[in-house]
């Protein structure tokens, strides 16, 4: 509850309170009216193709594991020319993870870890749902009449999981699990986007685990992490 309500604080204070900071100022360029404190790349989508980090040994992935990331970004320059901002947003981002880690409850309800052969099993994956808020660093080549330019935006991106789920398909019996106390809520990394125009390159390497110490196998912590490769793409 205090997470979301810091997060409701954060929404409110980059989407209403920053533009009464500011004063419109608009020239002419020609026929069209030119906003001299222009922003950009308030909003963005994002794919992924999702991997593993600091694998235990056994563990391995299959099939294509996919990231699908949205949000808003407010963008706050801090040069004359608004090529420099920092960005602080909000966002949603839903990830699946397939690989060959079993997540199974014992008859005592508790939750156990292996690593399976891939003959057992036609599907296995866990997937995390997570609100995040991305904070970057943003430089770029774009004025107030080019929309086209290159871009490079580093930051830092907390996260609050939500939500969580399992799949199993295979032999014994098919298997679903979901919202396992198993999962870190927090999880938090560094990102970068870089490219020019539309086409973005976007990489995000996760500072901590997925899982909770608790997570192990014969006894081994399960210290895999999420690294994030894909395509990124802005608007406004």
């Amino acid at each position: 509850m205090i997470f979301m309500r810091f997060i409701f604080f954060i929404f409110i204070s980059v989407v209403f309170i920053t533009p009464a900071l500011s004063q419109e100022s608009d020239n002419t360029f020609g026929n069209k009216v030119i906003d001299s404190l222009y922003k950009e790349d308030q909003f963005y989508i994002g794919v992924t193709y999702n991997l593993l980090g600091q694998k235990p040994e056994g563990l391995s992935q299959n099939g294509f594991s996919s990231g699908f990331h949205f949000g808003f970004t407010k963008d706050m320059p801090i040069n004359k020319r608004r090529n420099i901002a920092i960005g602080l947003g909000v966002g949603l981002s839903l990830n699946s993870f397939n690989q060959n880690l079993q997540i199974a409850k014992t008859d005592g309800n508790n939750l156990e870890f292996s690593i399976i052969d891939d003959t057992d099993y036609s599907k296995n994956k866990f997937s995390t749902y997570m609100l995040e808020v991305p904070l970057e660093f943003r430089w770029r080549t774009s004025t107030a009449v080019d929309y086209k330019f290159w871009r490079i935006y580093t930051g830092f991106k907390f996260g609050y999981l939500f939500a969580n789920n399992t799949k199993f398909e295979g032999q014994p019996e098919n298997m679903k699990l979901s919202n396992l106390d198993i999962f870190n809520k927090f999880q938090y990394g560094l990102s970068l986007s870089a490219g020019y125009n539309t086409w973005n390159f976007y990489f995000y390497y996760s500072l901590n685990p997925i899982f909770k110490n608790e997570a192990q196998i014969n006894g081994q912590i399960i210290d895999a992490n999420a690294l994030k490769v894909g395509l990124i793409f802005f608007i406004l």
